[in-house]
């Protein structure tokens, strides 16, 4: 086991970093790895690149003990929405998901309504776009096939009962995007049947490394339309077109990047070492933090103030007409944020130093005396 002050010391990142929502800057762990398999690659000493396909292996048992899922149940998938898109041309039947999800969920489920006319999109209403259990529940109907959510909302960071939400939806497929959760949100992942994700944000895997999970109720429920030669489990199937087999091997296209995996691995075996929820816990202490700052400066907030419904992100909102300004503010004192319609989204990290937010407090202070 690590502890949370070793986990720390691997962010490389420059001060003033409050982005991770958006991209989680390389960690100390994985960058090693970058500089180990880029030797590999470039010098290709006998035997050494057969031996980059044990990376797969070491990628899905390192999914397995973040997540919960079985190894054999998880397949690499270079993005979230390549995950989300294969799942959706999969399924037949209604899809209960919020208009105001990510647009990798709802780009994924119009477009395998477009094109396959198997799975209808049926929008959830809900209150400024937060999923809850009470709201599935009231809007459900017999043709409902499966209710897809993100674990927590890219606008707003709010944490979505995933647990509650299995527990209304019965045994019908509960497909997640867990981007802007996993290594910081300690949630039973087993309750869903899909689990899609990327590793370029909070587990600064970077770029071109995700995930793809499926319960075994998946695996019978969905049918890989989106499947290559990988998928079959047989390398010598020349001249011939078998059927993908019922595992999340059917899911690959493609022979994975192995680096990406390694990539992967090493984030996931990171977060492991130390525990999800020391991570988590530490988040939330950076995250109130954050929160008490923009209270000094009397700097509205749209985000959730509860801990257990918020996962490293706080939305400041301002008066519209002083938006600019505070985005103004942030970038002059080297604040790295995303600047949204609805306001100013911030995040951290476990690795959030007191530099980063003095540096935020100077950009309050700009921002307050501001005429």
């Amino acid at each position: 086991m690590s502890t949370i002050d070793e986990f720390a010391s691997g962010f490389l990142e420059e001060p003033g970093y409050l982005d991770y929502a958006h991209f989680g800057p390389l960690s100390a762990t994985v960058n090693a790895e970058i500089t180990a398999n880029a030797d590999v690659l470039s010098r290709a000493r006998f035997g050494t690149i057969e031996r980059l396909d044990a990376e797969d292996e070491r990628m899905r048992r390192a999914v397995s003990t973040v997540t919960g899922f079985p190894a054999e149940q998880v397949v690499y998938r270079p993005n979230t929405s390549i995950a989300l898109m294969q799942t959706m041309f999969s399924l037949t039947g209604g899809v209960l998901l919020s208009p105001a999800e990510h647009p990798s969920v709802t780009f994924a489920a119009v477009r395998a309504a477009e094109s396959m006319h198997a799975v209808a999109p049926v929008w959830l209403e809900t209150d400024h776009g937060r999923v809850t259990p009470g709201q599935i529940r009231e809007q459900i109907t017999a043709t409902t096939a499966a209710v897809a959510v993100s674990l927590v909302d890219a606008r707003t960071g709010h944490v979505a009962d995933i647990d509650g939400i299995r527990q209304v939806i019965g045994d019908r497929l509960l497909v997640v995007d867990a981007t802007l959760g996993l290594g910081v949100v300690d949630a039973p992942y087993p309750v869903a049947d899909v689990v899609a994700s990327g590793g370029h944000t909070w587990l600064r895997a970077g770029w071109g490394t995700g995930l793809l999970a499926l319960s075994a109720r998946a695996l019978e429920r969905l049918t890989p339309v989106i499947s290559g030669y990988p998928g079959i489990g047989d390398e010598t199937a020349w001249d011939q077109v078998p059927a993908p087999q019922r595992q999340a091997s059917a899911f690959e296209v493609s022979h994975p990047d192995r680096v990406a995996e390694a990539r992967l691995a090493a984030a996931l075996e990171e977060v492991a070492a130390v525990g999800v929820a020391q991570i988590e816990a530490a988040v939330g202490e950076r995250a109130g933090q954050l929160i008490d700052l923009a209270d000094q400066f009397a700097i509205p907030l749209s985000s959730s103030r509860d801990e257990s419904e918020r996962a490293g992100i706080v939305l400041l909102r301002p008066d519209a007409d002083r938006l600019t300004l505070l985005a103004a503010a942030l970038f002059n004192h080297g604040v790295s944020a995303t600047t949204m319609p609805t306001g100013i989204r911030l995040s951290v990290h476990a690795g959030t130093d007191t530099e980063t937010m003095d540096m935020l407090r100077q950009a309050f202070i700009s921002f307050a005396t501001a005429r």
